[in-house]
């Protein structure tokens, strides 16, 4: 598995693997071809159907520094990868000098073909759940220190720096009003629900309300472009974020020991990246918000000083009542049914670790089958599923009037 700073990015919304990866194999480009004159970039599958509710075309645009031509080819299937991009370069003379093709794997990583180093190296040993488990207790460690480990303790710094954007993040949505861009008329709805948390009379109502509100806040502010972290994806930004924000204003959580709960939260993300897909456009929605869902669960557990077991139980809770959870984003924006869903995994994080807090002891599913499960289901998906915005509700929705 790769570096945790490999799965926790700051970065542009609205999406890592439409926005971010595609600019990372801009750059690429831009680097290897620093005398190209003009550059035709095709975009395929996903890309080329949901690309321009996205804003790939503008981010690919902004950052190569060649004149360049985007194209949407929405026809050809045959791919390596959903979120497939040639990049053909010319010299001024109108020649052919070369052509690359990039993969955007998700999360705002990149593959470029037949370049095995543009890839981040492996630093963990350990393939799946279990053989960390197993590891850890060899060793008496938790995840946290697990991950200290191998990325030795100045991952915590790098951790702390990654709170400090998420809480930001929410803090910048909470004030924000309006309506979100891209012509779905979406109204902030964040600064609005944390305004009603005084009206609420109980307890309960009262923590759905505000972690509904950091959730709203924090995917807001992608779906409007505005600086975000990665956790694990763009799309899925809004879950970590609002739980652990909700915690550290309830129980006063420090700051390193919410760095800590990312760690957790960060390699049970790896897991799933490594042995499945945290794209939507491979695996549909399951494996961004079914994954984030996760990861915020393990966060709590680990928070909360639970047991392995009991961490392991609410990852594999969390990310099993997402199987086959569809991608269908309505007009190819991260807006509807996006922003919501954030909020209710928020939701359902906490319901996983209330959940693990007593009925650990009669689980009888396994963190890595469940993962094993969310990536066979979403291969079995229909294409259309899987963030083209060709099914489900990106073609049933109507606006109300």
């Amino acid at each position: 598995m790769q570096s945790l700073k490999m799965l926790y990015k700051v970065g542009i919304g609205p999406s890592s693997s439409h926005t971010m990866g595609p600019q990372y194999a801009a750059e690429y480009v831009n680097e290897k071809y620093p005398n190209a004159d003009f550059i035709k970039v095709i975009l395929y599958g996903s890309l080329a159907l949901t690309g321009e509710g996205h804003g790939t075309h503008t981010a690919l645009s902004s950052t190569l520094k060649a004149r360049n031509e985007i194209v949407f080819n929405t026809e050809e299937s045959d791919l390596p990868h959903p979120n497939t991009l040639d990049f053909i370069i010319y010299d001024k003379n109108n020649n052919q000098i070369d052509s690359v093709r990039a993969m955007s794997i998700g999360g705002g990583e990149i593959r470029i073909e037949g370049v095995p180093d543009v890839t981040a190296p492996e630093i963990y040993p350990h393939k799946n759940f279990e053989e960390i488990k197993d590891y850890c207790l060899m060793h008496h460690l938790r995840l946290s220190d697990y991950a200290a480990k191998f990325e030795g303790e100045e991952i915590f710094p790098f951790l702390k720096t990654i709170w400090e954007r998420m809480k930001l993040t929410v803090r910048e949505g909470l004030a924000q009003e309006g309506t979100l861009p891209g012509g779905l008329e979406v109204e902030r709805k964040a600064k609005y629900l944390y305004a009603q948390r005084h009206m609420d009379e109980t307890p309960e109502t009262r923590e759905n309300r505000l972690v509904c509100a950091y959730a709203y806040a924090a995917s807001e502010q992608n779906a409007g472009g505005g600086m975000i972290t990665t956790a694990p994806t763009c799309g899925a930004s809004g879950v970590l974020p609002a739980v652990l924000y909700y915690m550290q204003e309830k129980k006063g959580f420090t700051d390193l020991e919410i760095a800590k709960a990312l760690a957790a939260g960060g390699i049970v993300g790896n897991v799933v990246k490594k042995n499945a897909s945290i794209s939507g456009a491979e695996a549909g929605c399951q494996a961004e918000i079914g994954t984030a869902c996760s990861m915020a669960a393990a966060a709590l557990a680990e928070l909360h000083f639970m047991d392995l077991d009991q961490i392991e139980y609410a990852a594999e809770n969390a990310m099993e009542h997402y199987l086959g959870l569809t991608c269908d984003p309505v007009c190819g924006l991260v807006q509807i049914p996006c922003i919501e869903r954030n909020a209710v995994a928020a939701m359902r994080a906490i319901n996983a670790l209330s959940l693990a807090n007593f009925l650990t002891a009669t689980r009888k599913v396994k963190f890595d089958t469940v993962v094993d499960t969310m990536y066979q289901t979403g291969k079995d998906l229909k294409h259309k599923y899987r963030e083209t915005s060709e099914g489900g509700l990106a073609v049933n929705y109507e606006a109300l009037d």
